[in-house]
């Protein structure tokens, strides 16, 4: 979680989650836009996805998230076993995710690979930024899904190979193409295109932790 959401106040949103998946181990929800996965570091920023979650399975533990603006799937295992074995999978990039965004300007190639490094923006925190010094290698791999002439905004497929903070809009913009609604990234006339962050987890694949079979799931964008 970035600095932004430990200090900043935001307001969670009265939007509900949504149950995708649920079993007697695992479930994996659709997390609306603006709300926290965990608990902030305000004491206003305690209304959270897990929150909300474990007042109906109170076992459910967090094993990854995703930012505050950002909507899409989020896995919250059950059981200690659970939340190791899939945390397992994370940390060997077998958890395959990918998200769906809006972004300014026509992406210049219909799919390719951003192999840029991240770094922690000191003059500039909470944000993060492109640094070939003292970056964390970071790989996204895009694939532009359709471009609007009259609005001169591009619909992107991005798959996170790595799982950095801010990474898929810090490579968007790196690529000249900012996301509509960031309000932490984008010039103020792209933030303003948007009401709400255009990037959504769309779908997930991971190993189930007790059958060992793949399961995928997906939800989609609501933009």
């Amino acid at each position: 979680m970035s600095s932004t959401e430990q200090l900043a106040i935001l307001p969670a949103t009265k939007e509900p989650f949504q149950i995708v998946y649920a079993d007697d181990v695992l479930l994996v929800v659709n997390k609306p836009a603006r709300l926290l996965t965990v608990p902030g570091r305000h004491p206003q920023n305690q209304d959270c996805l897990i929150r909300r979650v474990q007042r109906e399975f109170p076992f459910a533990e967090v094993v990854h998230r995703l930012d505050y603006d950002t909507s899409g799937l989020v896995i919250l295992p059950m059981t200690k076993r659970v939340l190791s074995d899939i945390s397992k999978q994370f940390q060997a990039r077998t958890v395959h995710k990918h998200y769906i965004a809006v972004v300014a300007g026509k992406v210049a190639k219909t799919q390719g690979i951003i192999e840029l490094p991240i770094a922690s923006d000191n003059d500039n925190r909470p944000l993060y930024k492109v640094c070939q010094q003292d970056g964390k290698p970071s790989v996204t791999r895009y694939k532009l899904l359709s471009y609007d002439s009259t609005t001169d905004q591009s619909r992107v497929l991005l798959e996170p190979v790595t799982g950095r903070s801010h990474q898929l809009r810090v490579h968007m913009l790196a690529l000249g193409n900012p996301m509509l609604g960031d309000t932490l990234y984008a010039p103020s006339d792209v933030t303003g295109k948007s009401s709400r962050l255009m990037l959504h987890a769309e779908y997930i694949r991971f190993q189930h932790p007790l059958t060992k079979q793949p399961v995928e799931f997906s939800a989609a964008a609501p933009f």
